[in-house]
């Protein structure tokens, strides 16, 4: 059991979803969340990190986790997202940044020599009681959903 007077409160927020309700972090007490930020809809990164979860999901049930997705793509493109790959878990839109700035997931980068802001592939894992029990920060994809499957069998259960 972890000692959660050394854990930070995961920041609380409401996106709307995918699945066009608003979603909040305490809507999801008592399950433990998985919470990631990916940085765009339809890239190659983000499609296989997003089919790895869909492909990992009922082991993620099983252990009384809820996957969340997050981007700053709207609820428009991640529906287009979960139509197009069949996604079995909810994305929520964060268009005005607002949610990947409390998570701090918001750095400089350079594409094509031209310096922008945008998402670091990031994964927070959320226990029952809404505290921060580890984060991932620039993930590589590969094998990273079966890290997160791991930790928390081995941290949450």
């Amino acid at each position: 059991m972890e000692n959660n007077t050394q854990l930070k409160q995961g920041p609380d927020f409401i996106l709307p979803g995918s699945d066009e309700k608003n979603h909040s972090l305490k809507d999801y007490l008592g399950k433990n969340v998985v919470l990631y930020f990916y940085p765009k809809d339809n890239t190659p990164g983000c499609t296989t990190e997003a089919l790895d979860f869909k492909a990992h999901i009922d082991e993620f049930d099983k252990l009384n986790t809820v996957v969340l997705g997050i981007s700053k793509d709207s609820v428009k493109s991640h529906c287009k997202f979960i139509d197009k790959h069949q996604l079995n878990f909810i994305l929520l839109a964060d268009e005005e940044k607002h949610v990947c700035s409390l998570y701090n997931v918001l750095k400089e980068k350079t594409m094509f020599g031209k310096k922008t802001i945008g998402i670091e592939r990031s994964t927070f894992i959320i226990n029952k009681d809404g505290y921060i029990v580890n984060e991932y920060r620039k993930v590589k994809v590969a094998g990273h959903v079966e890290e997160v499957l791991n930790y928390i069998k081995d941290n949450l259960i």
